[in-house]
């Protein structure tokens, strides 16, 4: 079964260091034979939330909208990679979310979080879990946990300590299950 995944990203800091993470499980999908693309706030450009995809007419939504939209409606379900901002998500990735919504509907998400601290982004779960229930979609239970993300990965993405390629494992693994699952069952007719 041919699965693929959107990688949603959330942060547009100068110097960010998460998307050496993103970067990192963008290649281990790849290995494991899940194709992803990346939704990255900082390419999209998307404005402050004003109206949400479905509240433009067909064909006037702006261009970098309309692009997220036809990525998230045609994957299988959704890697969220979120920082740690003052215990919740980065404002990015809630504005880049909350322009979408039954885009999500009955798709897996697999969270990863992380943090410059010692926390790995443990503060910011509570917030993401409930948004990304929210929005419709179902977490797995795994969470990708990274502590002091900038001494983690390379620029490319490879992992420079040899942790995190193997705990890496457990959670793509419960992801494609997830993803497997919800597809065949996609093809029962949804209740609303």
């Amino acid at each position: 079964m041919k699965l693929k995944v959107a990688i949603i990203y959330g942060s547009v800091r100068s110097d960010r260091q998460g998307i050496k993470l993103v970067k990192f499980l963008s290649n281990q999908l790849k290995n494991k034979g899940i194709e992803s693309q990346i939704i990255d706030p900082m390419e999209f450009q998307l404005p402050m939330i004003d109206k949400m995809y479905k509240e433009y007419t067909k064909g006037e939504a702006p261009l970098a909208m309309q692009m997220i939209h036809d990525i998230l409606i045609d994957v299988d379900g959704y890697v969220i990679v979120s920082g740690e901002y003052n215990h919740s998500i980065p404002p990015a990735l809630s504005n880049l979310l909350d322009h979408f919504q039954s885009e999500y509907y009955f798709k897996p998400a697999a969270l990863a979080v992380y943090s410059a601290g010692g926390f790995g982004g443990a503060r910011v779960l509570p917030q993401l879990r409930t948004i990304v229930g929210e929005l419709g979609m179902v977490s797995t239970s795994s969470v990708f946990y990274v502590a002091r993300v900038q001494d983690a990965f390379h620029e490319d993405g490879n992992d420079k300590t040899g942790e995190f390629e193997s705990r890496s494992k457990t959670f793509i693994n419960e992801f494609e299950w997830y993803l497997k699952t919800m597809k065949e069952g996609s093809k029962f007719e949804k209740p609303y």
